[in-house]
């Protein structure tokens, strides 16, 4: 087994073959797993260890998994992958809507799960072409920390709303549709639903109104096309999905 050359992964879920079979092909391709089998001993384990990314199934005994995810939340930034049952719509979208970063729907195929782990992993790691920082009025972004400043005050945004920021930044006025967004931030033909970028959209507007109307009002959507990143855009923003 090879261990630490990818990362290290935190496996929830209540099912033990669920847990042995996600061990199994992590450590074969080189990552270092941990468990945890209920939610309160993953919340525990999360704030008492680094971990580059948690796969976490929303149905757990006791504290479920969108519970863990707005306790982790609050303390850290940590990628979140949520594993749901089919038919669970309702729990992905408020997977989203409490942090989490993409979904993995069971029975999944293992080798799908390595490919939106390994595109998780490469998004949240800082390459060396994008160390320079970004600067608009009242916004700063700043790729290699992974940070950015709302009228000089550091806003936490989870690691999928720091990309999206990030990727609509670096192309100012220029449209993104949501299977553009869905492709080139999530790594990967990302077969969902696409209301899972305007989910993002909406938590990202919300977090920045906190500290600048005009900064949240920089993500425009464009009614028909997508969504696009305008510094100078005077209109409101409008929260209508």
């Amino acid at each position: 087994m090879m261990t630490n050359s990818s990362g290290k992964i935190l496996i929830v879920d209540d099912e033990e073959r669920i847990r042995r079979l996600l061990k199994l092909y992590l450590e074969k391709d080189g990552y270092e797993t941990a468990e945890a089998e209920d939610g309160t001993t993953a919340v525990e384990m999360i704030l008492n260890n680094h971990y580059d990314l948690v796969l976490l199934d929303i149905m757990l005994p006791g504290m479920t998994g969108i519970e863990v995810a707005k306790v982790v939340r609050k303390e850290k930034e940590i990628p979140i992958m949520m594993i749901t049952a089919r038919g669970e719509e309702n729990n992905r979208v408020e997977g989203f809507l409490s942090g989490a970063d993409d979904y993995i729907v069971k029975p999944f195929s293992p080798r799908e799960v390595m490919l939106r782990v390994a595109a998780i992993l490469k998004r949240t790691k800082p390459s060396e072409s994008e160390s320079s920082t970004i600067e608009y009025p009242l916004l700063k972004i700043f790729p290699d920390a992974r940070k950015v400043l709302v009228d000089e005050v550091a806003i936490n945004l989870t690691p999928k709303e720091f990309e999206l920021l990030l990727y609509l930044s670096k192309s100012p006025e220029k449209i993104f549709t949501r299977e553009v967004l869905l492709k080139e931030v999530w790594k990967y033909e990302f077969f969902g639903d696409l209301r899972t970028v305007d989910t993002h959209v909406k938590r990202l507007r919300e977090k920045l109104l906190k500290q600048s109307k005009a900064v949240s009002k920089m993500i425009v959507t464009v009614w028909g096309m997508g969504y696009k990143f305008s510094p100078n855009d005077d209109q409101a923003a409008d929260d209508k999905q």
